[in-house]
């Protein structure tokens, strides 16, 4: 339930008007609408560029801007995706012990993501749950 609350902190208190207590509440933030806004609070809170965001999102960086600019609400599949990576990038920093190190593996091929960064295979369908199961297994010494 930490986590959780973590993600309010991250994306912002004010843009939640119910609570969040477990992954299935996604899909309500996403249909009652998560305003554009909350990407900028991703993007200081992790320190990773608009571009990084786009790709997160399966987006394109112009689209990202514009919606923050006219602080238009995320599509519910966006919405969805940012509540999923910000969960996602909660739980690598508990893995590392802190976020430089989580960060730093992303960003490294990774053997058990056919020689895939994980940062690019969160950008795909379902690869938050891919990178989430390695994340897994690194928790619990399982290798494979």
């Amino acid at each position: 339930m930490k986590n959780y609350q973590d993600i309010l902190d991250i994306l912002g208190k004010d843009q939640f008007t119910f609570k969040v207590e477990e992954p299935l509440d996604f899909y309500v933030v996403a249909d009652k609408g998560l305003a554009a806004s909350v990407l900028q609070n991703f993007k200081a809170s992790f320190s990773l560029g608009l571009s990084q965001i786009a790709t997160i999102l399966s987006s394109s960086e112009p689209t990202l801007y514009r919606r923050i600019k006219e602080n238009k609400s995320l599509p519910k599949q966006e919405a969805i995706k940012l509540l999923e990576a910000t969960d996602l990038f909660i739980y690598g920093e508990e893995v590392f012990g802190n976020r430089e190190d989580f960060f730093k593996w992303t960003e490294l091929p990774n053997t058990a993501l056919g020689g895939l960064k994980p940062m690019e295979v969160i950008g795909y369908p379902e690869g938050i749950s891919k990178v989430r199961d390695l994340l897994t297994r690194i928790e619990y010494n399982i290798y494979s």
